[in-house]
């Protein structure tokens, strides 16, 4: 007897699980989508989104790279007294020429795995919320994979404009900054920090993209799912699970993202050894110990929540945009 009630208390929960995932927002799939539209719509869309944010980046690098520790508020100051508000905006032609085709491997890399992981692990037996955290887990890591071969020169180029002033200007632009760090380190000076990326960003995006699905399902239950067809609450729950799992990712990676940003923008002149990740890492501890780990947490902290935030529900939108006709029923 006992057995059957607790077989008939597990279907009825399995029940009211698949009936609750039924009523969430439907997901659009790399199959529902108009690849072009898709790739037209989000180039613009992500240009607008990063050109908002740049400023906090700028901010970051300056804290991550100046030895002597400083406020980000003196180092904002600092920054408008020597270049106004140009001077949070050095490198951003050269970071928006990369953004296109990194956020279209970025995106590209993410629909498919989602969409090819998911129904596997269904399939397999795995559970519809496990499921989900499982594919959203490994599209962050391809994703990641897939963006940073693009990223990574381009940050490394961005980064060394960034904290260049008017009155010490090593590289006249992007271009420029390409060509001197090619012919003094090869490709492998752009490439500087790529393996270090991969460490940061692959587990970041795995743990962000299955935190925010489970961040979802937590919040429709909070708010009910039978809001679920309210676009200001979809938004907001969207919106919302974004920015926690955005500040986390950005607690958890910091000293890894210090050590990297400070390799890529380290010049090299021909006499002094290489840097490495051991020596960085090294200097770093010396200069404030691990504390010195966590300079600009705040910006980053802030910028990564607020990216989250904007860049999924941007990213929501425009998957909505781009479906197919008739694709939503």
């Amino acid at each position: 007897m006992s057995f059957s009630v607790a077989g008939m208390e597990e279907e009825r929960c399995a029940a009211a699980a698949a009936h609750e995932i039924r009523r969430l927002p439907a997901e659009v799939n790399w199959e529902m989508l108009d690849k072009s539209r898709f790739f037209v719509l989000g180039a613009a869309l992500f240009s607008g989104v990063s050109a908002a944010l740049y400023p906090a980046v700028v901010v970051k690098t300056h804290l991550q790279v100046a030895p002597p520790p400083q406020a980000a508020a003196a180092t904002v100051r600092a920054i408008l007294s020597r270049d106004g508000l140009r001077g949070f905006y050095r490198g951003f032609g050269a970071s928006l020429a990369g953004t296109v085709p990194a956020r279209a491997l970025y995106m590209a890399a993410l629909e498919a795995t989602k969409s090819s992981v998911g129904p596997a692990a269904v399939r397999l037996g795995v559970s519809e919320p496990a499921a989900s955290a499982i594919a959203s887990a490994a599209a962050g890591v391809s994703a990641a994979v897939a963006a940073q071969v693009v990223w990574t020169p381009v940050d490394v180029v961005s980064q060394r404009l960034m904290v260049q002033t008017s009155s010490c200007s090593r590289y006249a632009g992007g271009a420029d900054a390409f060509r001197k760090i090619l012919a003094a380190d090869g490709v492998r000076g752009l490439y500087r920090g790529f393996g270090l990326s991969i460490i940061t960003y692959a587990p970041s995006n795995a743990v962000w993209w299955a935190s925010y699905a489970m961040a979802q399902r937590l919040a429709w239950r909070v708010v009910g799912a039978d809001r679920s067809e309210s676009y200001p609450a979809l938004m907001a729950v969207q919106g919302a699970s974004a920015a926690l799992a955005g500040g986390a990712a950005a607690l958890v990676t910091m000293p890894l993202d210090t050590v990297k940003t400070r390799l890529q923008v380290m010049e090299t002149d021909g006499m002094a050894p290489r840097p490495t990740l051991g020596s960085t890492m090294r200097g770093l501890l010396k200069e404030g110990g691990w504390a010195a780990c966590y300079r600009g947490l705040g910006p980053r902290w802030g910028s990564m929540s607020l990216s989250a935030a904007t860049m999924v529900t941007t990213y929501e939108v425009l998957k909505r945009l781009s479906a197919k006709e008739g694709s939503l029923g």
